[in-house]
């Protein structure tokens, strides 16, 4: 093979001279995912240092935190080998490694689901976001933890145990993304990707500093036939998060709800003017339960999008019946897909989701039929609300992150919680109208905590929403706080 031009100690002493970064070799790990395309592919560092060292960081602080659950470094480095000697065109994640959240099947490794029903399962095929993110040249080192079967915003599970808040390892990382956005925040991966039902791609997002995305159903085609579940990228920044969706995104044709526009158009410019943008900024959710800590930090940053010239007023839609249809259409899901496996095996499933599989046995079809017209009301006042504001603004979660020997939290300020996912409905009302939704690090509770903004858009405008959370992201610098490892 040719040699580079430039070694990965040069690289970095250019960087550092350029005041990007100090020139440690362990800075690698937080570059941009960007940036390190760009290393890669100008020959500036090779695709096998950019492994190795992120490798290295995964045996310094993933025994601290779990949040890569299979590791297949020898498959990795043999990927990495060919990414450096390839010639000609080269895709957009070139090089760049990666790990999947372990409930996508990727061939020939081992995938899970947090199950000990799936505890040794090697898939012969990959999921489709796999395929692209193969397509596009990334490095697949492993697999990320999440709960059994994704199921809660809390990620443990009895197959690998708990994944810890790099920010406080007492606390949970959320979920069911949890894994993925652990490595991201402790520079073990430097892009992931997720999936979100009820907030798993924005919440641990919020939790761990970094940034999540639930694109509009559609948008990135998955194997799932229920549109209120959907595949997404996370990443430490907006820029890269576009990157990955430039490559996951678009449209396939054994997708049902598959969009048409190509991922090359989250390889456009992020900026623009938000000069008399206007902007809807949450109130209470119709009196949904937050912890001050979380409406402190997040009320703050009303003045952020003031000055970057956002007509900001609070109003909030009416999310009356949300709760009915959003727990009966999920506990369905359960039910249509473990509910034969429950009858042969319950005692393989853990409480709540055995709880809320037999939940989805009992439903009728007049609970069915209500709940998708509450569905659709729900929507439709949204769809309306949104014509008078670009974009709504809300608290990603509820609460700050909790300890993380709690599994689920059963109430908040005093007010009791009837189910092990209430205390995430300010992620899941947004679930149910199916709009393009961001978590963007907003700053910290006075413990150190990290917060996340809720950017909600249009339907269908993916892109927009992340040109705001851009401008949003450059204008305050709350991803560039590390956590103290």
């Amino acid at each position: 093979m040719r040699p580079l031009p430039f070694s990965r100690r040069e690289a970095l002493a250019g960087l550092a001279s350029a005041s990007l970064l100090p020139a440690a070799p362990s800075d690698l790990c937080f570059l941009s995912a960007a940036e390190l395309a760009r290393l890669i592919r100008t020959r500036k560092l090779s695709a096998r240092e950019v492994l190795e060292a992120h490798l290295k960081q995964i045996e310094q602080v993933n025994p601290k935190l779990n949040a890569i659950v299979t590791l297949v470094a020898d498959r990795a480095r043999e990927s990495a080998r060919l990414a450096d000697e390839k010639r000609g065109p080269l895709g957009p994640l070139h090089g760049l490694p990666i790990a999947h959240k372990d409930l996508v099947n990727t061939k020939g490794i081992r995938t899970t689901f947090g199950s000990p029903l799936f505890k040794d399962h090697v898939p012969i095929t990959d999921d489709t976001i796999v395929e692209r993110i193969r397509a596009a040249g990334a490095v697949l080192l492993g697999k990320t933890n999440t709960p059994e079967f994704g199921a809660g915003s809390q990620t443990f599970n009895t197959v690998f145990g708990a994944t810890l808040n790099p920010y406080d390892p007492t606390k949970t990382c959320g979920g069911s993304s949890g894994g993925a956005a652990v490595a991201l925040a402790a520079g073990m991966l430097p892009i992931a990707d997720g999936s979100d039902l009820g907030g798993s791609l924005r919440n641990p997002a919020a939790f761990c500093n970094v940034v999540g995305f639930r694109p509009s159903a559609g948008r990135v085609p998955n194997e799932s036939l229920f549109e209120l579940a959907t595949s997404g990228p996370m990443a430490r920044s907006v820029a890269d998060l576009a990157l990955l969706m430039s490559a996951i995104a678009g449209p396939h044709p054994a997708s049902p709800y598959s969009l048409p526009e190509p991922g090359s158009v989250f390889s456009q410019p992020l900026g623009r003017s938000f000069k008399g943008v206007r902007v809807a900024w949450f109130k209470d959710l119709g009196g949904i339960p937050f912890d001050p800590r979380v409406t402190n930090v997040i009320n703050a940053q009303r003045k952020v999008l003031e000055d970057l010239g956002c007509v900001v007023e609070v109003a909030e839609p009416d999310f009356s019946g949300a709760d009915f249809a959003f727990q009966t259409l999920r506990a369905w899901r359960s039910a249509a897909t473990h509910g034969e496996q429950l009858r042969k095996q319950r005692n393989q499933y853990k409480d709540t989701l055995r709880e809320e599989i037999e939940q989805g046995l009992r439903l009728t079809g007049t609970d069915l039929a209500r709940a998708e017209a509450l569905r659709y009301q729900v929507w439709r006042r949204f769809q309306a609300f949104l014509e008078r504001y670009e974009y709504f603004l809300l608290p990603v979660t509820q609460v700050p992150a909790f300890d993380v020997k709690t599994p689920y939290l059963k109430e908040i300020n005093g007010q009791r919680l009837e189910s092990y996912i209430d205390w995430m409905r300010s992620c899941w009302y947004i679930s149910l109208v199916g709009n393009p939704a961001l978590s963007i690090p907003a700053g910290f509770t006075p413990e150190g905590l990290p917060i996340g903004l809720q950017i909600v858009g249009r339907r269908r405008q993916d892109f927009s929403v992340l040109q705001l959370a851009h401008a949003y992201e450059q204008a305050t610098h709350h991803a560039r706080r590390r956590p103290g490892m």
